[in-house]
């Protein structure tokens, strides 16, 4: 190291010899002219100072200060002064010891179109839903309902290991799936598979990847629940929490580097807001103008750990302002504010190039998953309370309805079709052939290193010495 930084200071000394001094103003200037991003987005490394108070859809950056106009004053904190000429944007001072109150005095409000009787509240402003996308958005919410309900009843059988639900969140699902185009890529937690039921994920498939059949994209080396789609653009679920965001960030710059017509979507709860990869993901979304949408699910709990006891700010909306990201607080019971809004966000993280982040206040109606029971921690009365009171799928029903879209019959007739349907993709998803123990050790390496090529050989010589302890369907 030593020898290496001596040569550096060498090669550095003889280069200003020969060239003469340079200024760190005209050397940074020369390297943010250097960068590697398409003209199209040259405007925005300006960092123009912008008025957002009375503009909402304008862009605010604070503009950084140029070295050369630091004079000796610069640290010099004299209270006379108004302004402070510093690095990142003036600041202006102020004689009064005030620290900024740890809550504001009301709430951030929540965007709302429909009340709860599914009427449109007067003074609503939201994007039109024509009769075909709204009666699309209403079956796939009745759709993804039954396919809940039969797979909790199947692993509730022992005949897959693993489910949860996504009962009370249905809008949350499919009017933001509605909402953006294909090109988008989803970056799902686990409680989205009404976004991959949208485009065209067949419940077939969904049975498949539950049962880890070989017909399952995954080969059957995930749990139940963690579906992925290439044709789909939408990324294999992964069980630990919140590390989809900050890949989302990456694949949203990306898409920014390459002009792409598209963003990235990456969903997750309130308690994934919790850990660093959420904080981390918004800051580098904010720095780099990435166009992605955040889309939290903010259901009052993190499996059993409520709201009050994760967090002391005003939930998840207040935290998008701190990074500097334009954030919205939306019902997410509300197909159409749903609906609406994140239309609305993907217009302006494309159109724009910057991040947005959307807080959905819903609420989990089921379980976390099948190996909880939220009675423990819950009360019944107030599961039931929202079930009945705020169910969005009644509510965009009753919407529906008054439109005179919906025909009486039509959704027990659907009913019926889906969970026929359902019950024919688990049989012939419980018929198929699991996939070979020999693709535990494919996919990643092009190449099988040697210690994977012993581990292999030796599982199956364990399998074959003790057959009945190793399932007898499972190919060797």
């Amino acid at each position: 190291m030593a020898l290496w930084t001596r040569k550096s200071v060498n090669v550095v000394t003889h280069f200003v010899s020969k060239q003469g001094s340079f200024k760190r103003s005209s050397w940074s200037h020369s390297f943010h002219q250097r960068r590697a991003v398409p003209d199209a987005y040259a405007p925005n490394l300006k960092n123009p100072v912008v008025d957002v108070v009375n503009t909402p859809t304008s862009f605010c950056r604070f503009e950084s200060t140029k070295a050369e106009k630091l004079s000796d004053s610069f640290y010099d904190f004299d209270a006379n002064q108004q302004v402070l000429d510093f690095p990142g944007g003036k600041v202006a001072f102020s004689t009064e010891l005030k620290f900024f109150s740890e809550s504001p005095e009301e709430r951030v409000h929540c965007y709302r179109v429909l009340d709860n009787d599914g009427q449109i509240i007067s003074g609503s402003t939201y994007v039109q839903v024509n009769k075909e996308v709204a009666l699309k958005m209403y079956s796939e919410m009745v759709t993804l309902q039954v396919m809940d309900t039969i797979f909790y009843e199947a692993q509730r059988q022992g005949r897959i290991s693993f489910y949860l639900t996504t009962i009370g969140e249905e809008a949350i699902n499919i009017a933001s799936a509605a909402a953006l185009t294909p090109e988008d890529l989803i970056f799902p937690q686990y409680r989205e598979p009404g976004v991959l039921l949208w485009r065209g994920f067949t419940l077939q498939e969904f049975a498949n990847q539950c049962f880890g059949n070989k017909a399952d994209y995954g080969k059957g080396r995930q749990m139940p629940i963690h579906y992925g789609s290439n044709k789909l653009n939408y990324f294999t679920v992964s069980s630990p929490i919140s590390t989809q965001i900050p890949q989302a960030v990456g694949a949203a710059y990306s898409l920014k580097m390459d002009r792409k017509d598209a963003c990235a979507v990456t969903y997750f709860g309130d308690g994934g807001t919790s850990e660093g990869d959420f904080h981390a993901a918004l800051n580098f979304a904010a720095v780099r103008e990435a166009p992605v949408v955040f889309i939290c699910r903010n259901n009052g709990w993190a499996i059993s750990t409520a709201i009050e006891d994760q967090f002391r700010s005003d939930g998840i909306v207040v935290k998008g302002q701190s990074y500097g990201i334009r954030s919205i607080r939306v019902d997410g019971n509300d197909a159409l504010a749903m609906y609406s809004a994140v239309n609305a966000a993907r217009n302006i993280a494309i159109r724009e190039n910057r991040p947005v982040l959307i807080e959905a206040l819903t609420y989990r109606v089921g379980h976390h998953s099948t190996s909880d029971d939220s009675t423990k921690y819950r009360s019944t009365k107030e599961i039931q309370w929202w079930r009945l009171k705020r169910d969005p799928v009644t509510r965009f029903r009753q919407w529906i309805e008054c439109n005179g879209w919906l025909d009486d019959g039509a959704e027990l007739e659907h009913r019926n079709s889906v969970r026929k349907q359902m019950l024919q993709a688990i049989q012939v998803a419980e018929k198929v052939e699991k996939p070979a123990i020999a693709d535990l050790f494919t996919d990643v390496y092009d190449v099988l290193p040697s210690n994977l090529v012993e581990q292999k050989k030796l599982l199956k010589e364990t399998v074959k010495r003790y057959p009945k302890e190793y399932p007898s369907d499972v190919p060797i």
